[in-house]
């Protein structure tokens, strides 16, 4: 099924470094003249000199409770919060509602999310009637996924949700090539079909995507004579990763720069460890420079076997947001990178959080490079100055801590 969507899946990587990296800087510029946002975020950054990786890492990371503040704080002026440089009118035919609620814009250019790189990796092709189960109520996801199906030339069927038993009988009417939507609703119909004997056997191949897809319900599509794949977007910045017939994690999309970084902070972390996955988008429209997504990955070493050589990620991986209530307090991820940015000698911390509810135990794990005499003492201190609370220290060996990206576990019994 190899083929591409268009010649810049398969530039050579440094190639494709390059323009990134050139065009970094010219998007960080227009971030800070048509969106009142990036010109109080980024207010003194000189982009002329963000051109490398390490530059980038070195501008503040925006997280969604920060974007729907300035949103909250705008709603009567500006539904985007400053973020948008778009205006109503013909250039903005949509915008959605995301749970917050938290407004995105949609431009009017063609694949405006990028979709239709995920599309034809999933085997989608011109011609193809494709059945869309995502919502077409308020959220973008339907939106996004049909302007990539549009891209790559199919006929869309715009099913929604919900109403099993008329989609089943559109499904056996219109024989659709292709299914557009999360895991859960497509078994939901499979297993409906099975009940009612509808037949629902055109449809072959599927993208979806809002939930994660785990090997045993891909194998159990397979089974039903479906080949399913992923992809990872989100409202905010459309298509980020996608996946193909390698089944070896989700390539990157080329129209964005993305960071894995240690939840809490905006400092990347070494290819292979669990991280946050924080995205910077060219789109000119809404420009989201080191946008924090909240979910974890990490990046795979090499490329795909498909030829594909943009970086790739394991897909998604759980959230970033571990913030726990300890003794009455919030404890955040970020107050465990300031701890362990203190000292040295601190490779990775981790802070265990164990004990029944109204009785926690804190403890601050933390792998060391070495241990001289009183750090765990100092460490403990630093853990009342930054948190207000007492907490025990664990020195362990390089290497001893999960690679999972937590940065705070929450280990208590609620029974």
């Amino acid at each position: 099924m190899t083929s591409y969507f268009d010649a810049l899946e398969t530039r050579e990587p440094a190639q494709r470094e390059a323009a990134l990296l050139a065009a970094l800087p010219r998007q960080v510029a227009h971030a800070q003249q048509a969106c009142l946002a990036f010109a109080e975020i980024l207010a003194g950054i000189d982009v002329a000199g963000i051109t490398t990786r390490q530059a980038l890492a070195a501008l503040p990371v925006t997280r969604k409770h920060e974007l729907f503040a300035r949103q909250k704080a705008q709603r009567a002026t500006d539904w985007f919060g400053g973020f948008s440089a778009l205006r109503r009118g013909p250039g903005m035919p949509r915008l959605f509602s995301s749970p917050g609620p938290v407004y995105e814009p949609e431009g009017a250019r063609r694949d405006y999310w990028r979709a239709g790189r995920a599309m034809y990796a999933a085997g989608f092709r011109s011609g193809e009637l494709v059945h869309n189960a995502f919502s077409y109520h308020m959220t973008p996801g339907a939106f996004i996924m049909e302007s990539g199906a549009h891209a790559v030339g199919c006929t869309v069927f715009p099913a929604g949700v919900g109403q099993t038993e008329q989609q089943l009988q559109a499904i056996a009417e219109l024989r659709p090539d292709a299914y557009m939507g999360t895991p859960s609703f497509l078994r939901i119909l499979i297993e409906k079909a099975l009940e009612t004997g509808d037949d629902i056997s055109s449809m072959h191949k599927g993208l979806t995507g809002g939930e994660a897809l785990p090997p045993t319900l891909r194998d159990w599509f397979a089974q039903r004579g479906l080949a399913v794949y992923q992809s990872y977007a989100t409202a905010d910045l459309g298509l980020i990763a996608y996946e193909t017939e390698a089944r070896e994690g989700l390539v990157l999309d080329e129209g964005v720069i993305v960071e894995i970084v240690r939840p809490g902070t905006g400092d990347p972390v070494p290819e292979g460890e669990v991280g946050e996955v924080v995205v910077t988008t060219l789109n000119p429209d809404y420009p989201l420079i080191r946008f924090g997504t909240g979910d974890l990955s990490a990046l795979l070493p090499g490329t795909c076997p498909t030829g594909r050589t943009n970086n790739r990620i394991k897909g998604w991986m759980g959230r970033a947001d571990q913030t726990t209530k300890i003794r009455g307090m919030f404890v955040h991820p970020g107050q465990v990178a300031d701890i362990a940015r203190r000292f040295p000698e601190v490779l990775k911390a981790r802070l265990v959080v164990s004990g029944e509810m109204a009785n926690d135990v804190m403890t601050l794990k933390v792998e060391a490079a070495s241990a001289p005499h009183g750090l765990d003492a100092r460490i403990g201190q630093a853990i009342r100055d930054v948190t207000k609370l007492r907490g025990d220290v664990q020195l362990l060996e390089p290497g001893t801590l999960p690679n999972d990206g937590k940065v705070i576990e929450d280990a208590r019994s609620y029974k």
